[in-house]
């Protein structure tokens, strides 16, 4: 099973990181968290690397099912997206949250899982 849902976009980095935020809002995720991990990188290790930016996306209603109904699934929350740079292109991503029902011992996860996989996977095609 693969651990993501990517795309190749034809937008530059700037403005696919814009056009997910927009339509990640649009399925009922918010941007918790933004990590740019080239400034963080250059900043804590005097290093270049490639614009890369890793979304913390967080849909309360889905979160607060999932909380109710796993207790530690914080662990892997909020839902990653990320948006980078790669040989002059630009790739979107997202976890899978069906992985998370492999490694987890509770069925109620299962439906909610392949909801939370549809919006994400709704949101990057639209990017």
């Amino acid at each position: 099973m693969d651990y993501g849902i990517s795309k190749t976009v034809s937008l530059s980095y700037e403005r696919a990181v814009e056009k997910v935020t927009e339509e990640l809002k649009k399925e009922g995720f918010g941007v918790l968290t933004t990590i740019d991990v080239k400034a963080t990188l250059k900043q804590k290790l005097g290093v270049d690397f490639t614009k890369y930016v890793i979304l913390g996306a967080c849909n309360p209603p889905f979160a607060h099912k999932a909380l109710l109904a796993e207790e530690q699934i914080g662990l892997l929350l909020p839902c990653n997206v990320i948006v980078y740079e790669k040989e002059g292109k630009t790739i979107v991503a997202a976890f899978n949250p069906l992985v998370m029902t492999k490694i987890l011992n509770n069925p109620a996860m299962g439906q909610l899982a392949e909801e939370v996989r549809a919006r994400l996977a709704r949101a990057l095609e639209a990017v």
